[in-house]
C-alpha cells in the first residue's frame, strides 16, 4: 500500500511538473503570437490585431539600405566572433580538462565572470579600453568584445565533453603511434564534435542577439540590434517587427541545426 502511494505521489508530481513546465513555455512563447501577425501587418504603425495583412514591411526593410548594412555587419561580427571564441576556447578548454597546475579552478571559476557580471558595467570597462585603443566603431573591436561574452559559454559546453570523454580512446591512438596533437585531431575532436557545434552556436547566437556592449562600442556602424532599438526609440512602423520575426526563425533554425549535429560521433581509425 505505501508502494503504491509513493508512486501515485510520485506519477502526480510529474503530471504537475509538466503542467507548470507547459505554462511556463505558453507564457514564453505568447509575444509570439503577437510578434509575427503585426509583421505581416497592413497599417502603417505597430498595432495589435493588424488591420490587414501585406509584406510590405519585409520589402521594406530588404529595400532599406541601413537595415541591410546592420545585418550583414552582424553575421560579419557573429561570424569572427565564432572562430576567435573557438580559436580561444578549445584549448582553454583542453589546459582546464588535462592540465594540473595551480590556480586552475581559480581560473575555471574566473570564466563565468562575463556571464555574471552585469553588461552594463563590462560595456563601460571595454568602452574605457577600446577608446583608447581606436576601435571603437570598428566592426572587429566589436567582434572581440563579443568574444569575451561568448568565451564562457564555448568553454564551459566543451569542458563537459571532455569531462564526459573516454580518454582511452585517445591512448590507444597514441600507443598506435599517433603523436598529441594528431591524437586530439583525429580522435578527439571529432568525437567532440557535438559540443564543438553547440559552442559554436552558442557563441554566434551570443553575438548576434547582444546590445548593450554594442551601444558603447558600434557608433555610426550599428549592428542589428542597435538599430531595432533605434528604430524602436524613433519609430513606430513595424518594419521593426519583421526584422524580430527573421532573426527569429534564424535563431530557431540554427537551434535545431544544432540539435541535428548533436548525433553520435564515432572516432576514425588511427592510420
Amino acid at each position: 500500500m505505501k508502494g503504491q502511494g509513493r508512486r501515485r505521489g510520485a506519477g502526480a508530481g510529474r503530471i504537475l511538473l509538466r503542467v507548470v513546465c507547459g505554462l511556463i513555455f505558453a507564457f514564453l512563447m505568447l509575444p509570439l503570437l503577437v510578434l509575427f501577425p503585426i509583421s505581416f501587418s497592413s497599417g502603417s504603425y505597430l498595432r495589435f490585431p493588424p488591420p490587414g495583412f501585406s509584406l510590405k514591411w519585409y520589402v521594406r526593410y530588404l529595400d532599406d539600405p541601413t537595415w541591410i548594412d546592420a545585418t550583414w555587419r552582424s553575421l560579419q561580427v557573429g561570424a569572427a566572433t565564432t572562430v576567435l571564441a573557438l580559436l580561444i576556447g578549445i584549448p582553454l578548454a583542453f589546459g582546464l580538462a588535462r592540465g594540473r597546475f595551480r590556480g586552475r579552478a581559480l581560473i575555471e571559476n574566473g570564466i563565468s565572470a562575463p556571464i555574471i557580471v552585469p553588461h552594463i558595467v563590462l560595456s563601460i570597462a571595454i568602452y574605457g579600453l577600446f577608446s583608447r585603443l581606436g576601435l571603437i566603431g570598428e566592426w572587429y573591436g566589436i567582434a572581440v568584445a563579443h568574444t569575451v561574452l561568448a568565451l564562457p559559454f564555448v568553454v564551459i559546453v566543451l569542458l563537459s565533453g571532455l569531462r564526459d570523454f573516454d580518454t582511452s580512446l585517445e591512448l590507444a591512438a597514441r600507443g598506435l603511434g599517433a603523436g598529441p596533437i594528431d591524437a586530439a585531431r583525429t580522435v578527439t575532436l571529432p568525437i567532440l564534435a557535438p559540443s564543438v557545434y553547440s559552442a559554436a552556436f552558442l557563441a554566434f547566437i551570443t553575438s548576434f542577439d547582444e546590445l548593450v556592449v554594442a551601444m558603447f562600442i558600434s557608433g555610426a556602424n550599428m549592428t542589428l540590434p542597435k538599430k531595432m532599438f533605434d528604430s524602436i526609440m524613433s519609430e513606430i512602423e513595424p518594419t521593426v517587427a519583421a526584422v524580430s520575426a527573421m532573426q527569429i526563425v534564424l535563431i530557431s533554425a540554427l537551434l535545431l541545426l544544432g540539435t541535428w549535429l548533436r548525433r553520435p560521433v564515432t572516432a576514425p581509425l588511427v592510420r
